[in-house]
């Protein structure tokens, strides 16, 4: 932990540009070498990087599982949780985040993505990969509220492997999304460092609590067993705020 609310953005900031440039050296690599081999050795290479990847991505996502359960444990009145989940997706599903995420990332793709060449092609991809998610609203509560970077901390193991994976192919421009990683998150850790004075620590518990049970989520997509759209679950977090003195009025 540190007093640093910042720290965990600076660390994610740092994780991706080291992802990307080891990225950007394989490929040097890898194309300085591409003529010695033949279409099938090719081939068969792609494909075992992409295994790779992927393995590598679902062992990621059972640390995320393990450290969104640590955290939700924490939750000091079950039924708060239970509340904001059932009536924060509900609000999430109506509002439909999820869609609204995704259509964002496809209009900024055509006018970004476009004969831009490679680099803004990188920097497009691995800005909406990174930035876009429940993950990166959560990290940034339990930074600028609680300061401490659990969320954010496993957020950056993934983004450097995926930043690495991703540089191999699309060169610089992953590197390039840093810039965007820090600019936004920054942004919200500071905005909820400046709330985080305002709101009672038990209900400061309460919002962290439920944001690690959303990270659960984000876990259990990472390892391909489904797709949850925990986007529009991201309204449960906040529900709290209502919820907390709401239950401590009632006789239970």
């Amino acid at each position: 932990m540190t007093s640093l609310s910042l720290w965990g953005t600076i660390v994610n900031t740092v994780a991706v540009l080291l992802g990307a440039l080891v990225g950007v050296l394989i490929k040097g690599v890898v194309a300085r070498g591409a003529s010695k081999q033949t279409a099938a050795a090719n081939t068969a290479d792609l494909t075992s990087k992409r295994t790779l990847s992927e393995s590598v991505m679902r062992a990621m996502g059972l640390c995320v599982i393990l450290i969104g359960i640590s955290g939700a444990l924490k939750i000091q009145n079950v039924l708060v949780m239970i509340v904001s989940m059932a009536i924060g997706t509900a609000i999430g599903e109506w509002l439909d985040l999820d869609g609204w995420v995704n259509r964002l990332g496809k209009w900024i793709e055509r006018r970004l993505g476009r004969g831009e060449g490679s680099i803004a092609e990188g920097f497009v991809t691995a800005t909406l990969l990174f930035c876009v998610g429940a993950m990166t609203v959560t990290g940034a509560i339990e930074s600028g509220i609680t300061h401490t970077h659990t969320t954010y901390y496993a957020k950056s193991l993934i983004d450097m492997v995926s930043a690495l994976i991703f540089a191999t192919t699309m060169g610089v421009g992953v590197a390039l999304s840093a810039v965007s990683i820090f600019v936004l998150q920054g942004t919200l850790t500071l905005a909820a460092s400046l709330v985080a004075g305002a709101i009672p620590a038990l209900v400061t518990g309460e919002i962290v609590a439920t944001g690690s049970l959303l990270v659960v989520g984000i876990g259990i997509n990472l390892l391909g067993v489904t797709r949850l759209k925990v986007m529009n679950m991201l309204p449960a977090m906040f529900l709290p705020l209502v919820l907390c003195p709401l239950f401590s009025l009632l006789p239970i």
